[in-house]
Protein backbone atom coordinates (compact mmCIF):
# COMPACT_ATOMS: atom_id res chain seq x y z
CA UNK A 1 0.00 0.00 0.00
CA UNK A 2 2.79 2.40 0.87
CA UNK A 3 4.87 1.46 -2.05
CA UNK A 4 1.29 2.58 -4.15
CA UNK A 5 0.83 5.29 -2.83
CA UNK A 6 4.48 6.74 -3.46
CA UNK A 7 3.97 5.86 -6.99
CA UNK A 8 0.71 7.35 -7.32
CA UNK A 9 2.42 10.88 -5.87
CA UNK A 10 5.87 10.68 -7.53
CA UNK A 11 4.20 12.26 -11.05
CA UNK A 12 2.49 15.01 -8.83
CA UNK A 13 5.95 15.84 -6.62
CA UNK A 14 7.96 16.06 -9.81
CA UNK A 15 5.59 18.29 -11.27
CA UNK A 16 6.05 20.16 -8.62
CA UNK A 17 10.11 20.12 -8.89
CA UNK A 18 9.52 21.48 -12.65
CA UNK A 19 7.59 24.09 -11.18
CA UNK A 20 9.96 25.70 -8.62
CA UNK A 21 12.82 25.09 -11.44
CA UNK A 22 11.25 27.11 -13.75
CA UNK A 23 10.03 30.00 -11.07
CA UNK A 24 14.04 29.92 -9.98
CA UNK A 25 14.84 30.38 -13.22
CA UNK A 26 12.15 33.19 -13.65
CA UNK A 27 13.76 34.99 -10.41
CA UNK A 28 17.11 34.45 -11.54
CA UNK A 29 16.21 36.57 -15.41
CA UNK A 30 14.48 39.16 -12.98
CA UNK A 31 17.55 39.54 -10.72
CA UNK A 32 19.69 39.60 -14.10
CA UNK A 33 17.15 42.57 -14.85
CA UNK A 34 17.62 44.25 -11.95
CA UNK A 35 21.04 45.04 -12.65
CA UNK A 36 20.47 46.91 -15.74
CA UNK A 37 18.13 49.61 -13.92
CA UNK A 38 21.18 51.03 -11.93
CA UNK A 39 22.27 54.06 -10.92
CA UNK A 40 26.40 53.82 -10.88
CA UNK A 41 28.20 54.85 -7.64
CA UNK A 42 31.55 53.90 -7.29
CA UNK A 43 32.46 51.00 -6.54
CA UNK A 44 28.89 50.04 -5.89
CA UNK A 45 26.52 50.77 -7.61
CA UNK A 46 22.38 50.98 -6.75
CA UNK A 47 20.57 48.33 -8.67
CA UNK A 48 17.22 46.89 -8.43
CA UNK A 49 18.70 43.19 -7.58
CA UNK A 50 18.69 43.27 -4.41
CA UNK A 51 14.46 43.67 -4.25
CA UNK A 52 14.22 40.15 -6.28
CA UNK A 53 16.90 38.53 -4.23
CA UNK A 54 15.09 38.63 -1.22
CA UNK A 55 11.82 38.38 -3.08
CA UNK A 56 13.07 35.00 -4.49
CA UNK A 57 13.34 34.02 -0.92
CA UNK A 58 10.43 34.62 0.37
CA UNK A 59 8.28 33.05 -2.68
CA UNK A 60 10.59 30.12 -3.68
CA UNK A 61 12.01 29.16 0.11
CA UNK A 62 15.11 28.45 1.20
CA UNK A 63 16.63 25.72 -1.51
CA UNK A 64 14.82 26.93 -4.48
CA UNK A 65 15.68 30.97 -3.75
CA UNK A 66 19.54 30.16 -3.65
CA UNK A 67 19.03 28.11 -6.17
CA UNK A 68 17.79 30.75 -8.23
CA UNK A 69 20.78 33.43 -7.55
CA UNK A 70 23.14 30.63 -8.08
CA UNK A 71 21.40 30.32 -11.87
CA UNK A 72 21.79 33.87 -11.51
CA UNK A 73 25.53 33.77 -11.44
CA UNK A 74 26.03 31.27 -13.85
CA UNK A 75 23.96 33.10 -15.88
CA UNK A 76 26.24 36.42 -15.59
CA UNK A 77 29.23 34.01 -15.73
CA UNK A 78 28.55 32.33 -18.93
CA UNK A 79 28.70 36.00 -20.15
CA UNK A 80 24.83 37.15 -19.88
CA UNK A 81 25.62 41.05 -19.21
CA UNK A 82 23.44 40.70 -15.66
CA UNK A 83 25.95 41.86 -13.33
CA UNK A 84 25.43 45.83 -12.60
CA UNK A 85 29.31 46.66 -12.90
CA UNK A 86 31.23 47.08 -15.77
CA UNK A 87 32.01 44.32 -17.52
CA UNK A 88 28.47 43.06 -16.24
CA UNK A 89 29.39 39.96 -17.22
CA UNK A 90 32.40 37.26 -16.61
CA UNK A 91 34.59 35.95 -14.02
CA UNK A 92 36.10 39.48 -13.81
CA UNK A 93 33.15 40.91 -11.74
CA UNK A 94 32.54 38.05 -9.92
CA UNK A 95 35.66 37.81 -9.00
CA UNK A 96 36.28 41.82 -8.64
CA UNK A 97 35.34 44.32 -5.74
CA UNK A 98 31.84 44.17 -5.87
CA UNK A 99 31.83 40.48 -6.39
CA UNK A 100 30.69 39.12 -2.52
CA UNK A 101 27.82 40.95 -2.78
CA UNK A 102 26.81 38.73 -5.55
CA UNK A 103 27.89 35.72 -3.52
CA UNK A 104 26.10 37.52 -0.63
CA UNK A 105 22.50 37.36 -3.11
CA UNK A 106 22.95 33.23 -3.05
CA UNK A 107 22.96 33.69 0.82
CA UNK A 108 20.60 36.31 1.17
CA UNK A 109 17.90 34.47 -0.80
CA UNK A 110 18.41 31.36 1.44
CA UNK A 111 18.45 33.20 4.89
CA UNK A 112 15.09 34.66 3.44
CA UNK A 113 13.28 31.89 2.56
CA UNK A 114 14.28 29.66 5.85
CA UNK A 115 13.92 32.77 8.22
CA UNK A 116 10.16 33.40 6.73
CA UNK A 117 9.45 29.92 7.11
CA UNK A 118 10.83 28.84 10.58
CA UNK A 119 8.99 27.76 13.44
CA UNK A 120 5.88 25.66 13.54
CA UNK A 121 3.30 26.85 10.96
CA UNK A 122 5.23 30.01 10.31
CA UNK A 123 5.11 30.99 14.12
CA UNK A 124 7.55 33.72 15.18
CA UNK A 125 11.26 33.21 16.37
CA UNK A 126 12.91 35.02 19.04
CA UNK A 127 8.72 35.62 20.04
CA UNK A 128 8.89 37.78 16.44
CA UNK A 129 4.91 37.61 15.75
CA UNK A 130 3.90 35.83 12.36
CA UNK A 131 3.30 38.86 10.52
CA UNK A 132 6.31 40.58 11.08
CA UNK A 133 8.43 37.42 10.25
CA UNK A 134 8.67 38.68 5.94
CA UNK A 135 10.56 41.80 7.19
CA UNK A 136 12.14 40.25 9.90
CA UNK A 137 13.51 37.90 6.81
CA UNK A 138 14.14 40.38 4.39
CA UNK A 139 16.34 42.43 6.60
CA UNK A 140 18.41 39.74 7.52
CA UNK A 141 19.28 38.87 4.21
CA UNK A 142 20.01 42.05 3.43
CA UNK A 143 22.29 41.98 6.51
CA UNK A 144 23.81 38.63 5.19
CA UNK A 145 24.56 41.04 1.70
CA UNK A 146 26.22 43.40 3.32
CA UNK A 147 28.32 41.30 5.46
CA UNK A 148 29.29 39.20 2.48
CA UNK A 149 29.92 42.76 -0.10
CA UNK A 150 31.72 44.85 2.55
CA UNK A 151 33.79 41.80 3.68
CA UNK A 152 35.14 40.90 0.31
CA UNK A 153 34.94 44.87 -0.69
CA UNK A 154 37.59 45.31 2.34
CA UNK A 155 39.86 42.47 1.58
CA UNK A 156 40.18 43.56 -1.84
CA UNK A 157 41.07 47.38 -0.98
CA UNK A 158 43.63 45.87 1.48
CA UNK A 159 45.05 44.20 -1.33
CA UNK A 160 45.06 47.21 -3.39
CA UNK A 161 46.61 49.12 -0.69
CA UNK A 162 43.79 51.16 0.39
CA UNK A 163 41.95 51.68 3.95
CA UNK A 164 40.19 48.32 3.89
CA UNK A 165 37.77 50.88 6.67
CA UNK A 166 36.62 52.35 3.15
CA UNK A 167 34.41 49.37 2.35
CA UNK A 168 31.63 50.46 4.55
CA UNK A 169 31.59 54.03 3.54
CA UNK A 170 31.83 53.00 -0.01
CA UNK A 171 29.45 49.45 -0.10
CA UNK A 172 27.26 49.65 2.92
CA UNK A 173 26.43 53.53 4.05
CA UNK A 174 25.34 54.75 0.93
CA UNK A 175 22.84 52.03 0.36
CA UNK A 176 20.82 51.46 3.64
CA UNK A 177 18.10 54.01 3.06
CA UNK A 178 17.22 52.95 -0.45
CA UNK A 179 17.59 49.00 0.55
CA UNK A 180 15.88 49.20 3.46
CA UNK A 181 12.77 50.75 1.13
CA UNK A 182 13.70 47.54 -1.18
CA UNK A 183 13.36 45.18 1.62
CA UNK A 184 9.75 46.88 2.35
CA UNK A 185 8.62 46.35 -1.20
CA UNK A 186 9.91 43.28 -1.23
CA UNK A 187 7.87 42.00 1.73
CA UNK A 188 4.39 43.61 0.44
CA UNK A 189 5.37 42.38 -3.20
CA UNK A 190 5.54 38.39 -1.25
CA UNK A 191 1.91 38.92 -0.10
CA UNK A 192 0.77 39.10 -3.50
CA UNK A 193 2.33 36.09 -4.97
CA UNK A 194 1.21 32.84 -4.39
CA UNK A 195 4.29 30.84 -2.50
CA UNK A 196 4.56 26.85 -0.93
CA UNK A 197 6.97 26.24 1.67
CA UNK A 198 9.46 23.97 0.09
CA UNK A 199 11.27 23.23 3.06
CA UNK A 200 15.21 23.67 3.94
Amino acid sequence: MRIAHMEKSTPKTAGREWESAVKALLFAALTGIGAVIRIPLSPVPVTMQVFFVLLSGLVLGPFWGMASQIAYLLMGLCGAPFFAAPPHAGPLVLFGPTGGYLWGFVLAAGIAGWASRIGPAGSGFLKIPVRLLPIAACLAGLAAIYICGASWLAAWLALHGKDAALAFELGVKPFILVDLAKASGATAASYLIPKRSFGV
